[in-house]
């Protein structure tokens, strides 16, 4: 498999550059007392439609021809995808159909369609979602991009660690949530081209602890249930982000249920803003492994703030 380079990295930076926010690091004081080390939260929760994804869905569509810009773009997502999907396609001028499992965030649902997505339910497993997608793809001729698991979509989630590592010096680790992998993969090609020895660490969840195991075994392993308060870490990693994640990524730590809870209210009262569950098992990680992370710079990459205020977990 061909390993995205530097020079890609760059290019697709460049490429999205005047669609997407070039989000604040954010640092506090607290925080960084309670968890013993110097924490840089790169935060993609501010990033137009509230997550990182809209970085990868840019990257995507516009590296299409004509053609397949005028036939349109099909996914599968959870959430977070999908939004970005729709509001980059809006962007650019083209169609985006958005397969979405009926039991998604009513949120997200309707921000999907308030970027003008068209939404297409199905039924929650990852197979109903490939299946529904296969055939809207048959019928409407849209190209289909995957939620994660395409280089140019790894790319351009990368592109949030290079801004962090651009504007931050000297980081001794970068950390960021493990669902499908697109963003610790693109996390991990920043870290490696762009810093100077900054070692990549994944967070994750113990109920969908997939990518873990994956690490462990040497090929990519599923998970049996999908009971995790962190929905965007619920899919499992894909043919592309699993070599790069192999090779890049150091470890990944697995954190509770209640670890991540507890970690979301502490970034909710001492950083007041808003982040979703997924955003913040990477801080939870570090807080479980305080002596591992001890006065170390560490970045970390808060993913997206989409979240039902009518449901925080506190």
């Amino acid at each position: 498999m061909n390993m995205p380079s530097a020079e890609d990295l760059l290019g697709a930076h460049v490429r999205i550059s005047s669609f997407i926010h070039n989000t604040p690091v954010l640092t506090s004081r607290s925080i960084d007392t309670i968890a013993g080390c110097e924490l840089y939260f790169k935060c993609e929760n501010f990033q137009r439609m509230g997550a990182f994804k809209m970085r990868g869905a840019v990257n995507a569509i516009l590296q299409l021809s004509k053609e397949e810009k005028l036939r349109g773009v099909v996914t599968h997502s959870s959430g977070n995808f999908a939004q970005a999907l729709s509001l980059a396609a809006k962007e650019i001028g083209v169609k985006a159909y958005i397969v979405m499992p009926d039991d998604a965030p009513e949120v997200k649902k309707a921000a999907v369609r308030g970027y003008e997505g068209e939404v297409i339910e199905c039924e929650p497993s990852i197979a109903d979602r490939e299946r529904t997608a296969d055939k809207v793809q048959q019928r409407t001729g849209a190209t289909f991009l995957h939620p994660y698991d395409d280089h140019k979509v790894i790319l351009g989630q990368g592109t949030a660690a290079l801004e962090l590592l651009q504007e931050v010096s000297d980081i001794d680790f970068l950390l960021a949530p493990v669902g499908g992998g697109g963003l610790i993969a693109g996390t991990a090609l920043a870290a490696n081209y762009f810093s100077d020895g900054c070692r990549v660490i994944g967070g994750e969840p113990f109920a969908v602890d997939d990518a873990f195991r994956s690490l462990k075994s040497g090929r990519i392993e599923g998970n049996e249930s999908i009971d995790t308060i962190a929905d965007g870490l619920r899919t499992t990693l894909g043919q592309l982000t699993f070599p790069i994640i192999q090779r890049y990524v150091e470890r990944i730590i697995r954190v509770e249920e209640q670890e991540i809870v507890d970690a979301m209210r502490l970034i909710y009262e001492r950083m007041k803003i808003v982040i979703e569950p997924s955003c913040s098992v990477p801080l939870a990680a570090v807080l479980k492994e305080k002596g591992n992370f001890k006065s170390k710079r560490i970045g970390i990459v808060l993913s997206g703030g989409n979240v039902d205020v009518r449901k925080l977990p506190f």
